[in-house]
């Protein structure tokens, strides 16, 4: 299945979210040059910690500031969200070509949202040195993805190559 041959239907951020919540991920938007930003994603968290609104946010916020593992603790919400939407498996290494395409075109959105979002998972591992669990994710994506729409196959030689870097062999 080509994941980039379909109308996309259902964007995550056009999904109506409680009351509050965008005018805090604004306000967060506004006090970002000042330090101020956090405290309205989490405001905005509590309010609505199922809204992939909210845990993007999130993620940009902490990934900006350098601070990974709480981007990874947002992006890895935001996994666990988007999953039960296009019913996939708890683990994603139990994800099999099957799941892709065999979903309803209707929720092919969903599908690269996950998708995405599991490359950002991999990506932030990466970025923390966890370079296993990175390695296995892009492998993952790649077995998926035939046509790397996704863009996981750049992202596996380089984890790769870092590992290869890291052991010592050239």
């Amino acid at each position: 299945m080509d994941l980039l041959d379909f109308e996309a239907q259902g964007l995550y951020f056009e999904e109506p979210d409680v009351a509050g919540v965008n005018e805090l991920i604004a306000t967060a938007a506004e006090n970002y040059a000042n330090g101020d930003a956090e405290l309205s994603l989490l405001k905005a968290y509590f309010l609505a910690p199922e809204s992939l609104n909210v845990l993007v946010a999130l993620n940009r916020f902490y990934y900006y500031q350098h601070r990974l593992e709480e981007a990874l603790d947002a992006t890895g919400k935001a996994l666990a969200v988007i999953r039960p939407m296009v019913a996939f498996p708890d683990n994603w290494r139990d994800l099999q070509p099957e799941h892709i395409t065999g979903t309803p075109v209707e929720l092919l959105t969903q599908v690269r949202l996950y998708l995405f979002t599991l490359k950002a998972v991999g990506f932030l591992n990466m970025r923390l040195e966890r370079l296993d669990l990175s390695q296995a994710i892009f492998e993952k994506l790649v077995e998926l993805d035939s046509k790397d729409r996704i863009g996981a196959q750049g992202l596996l030689e380089l984890v790769v190559k870092r590992k290869a870097d890291v052991g010592g062999v050239a």
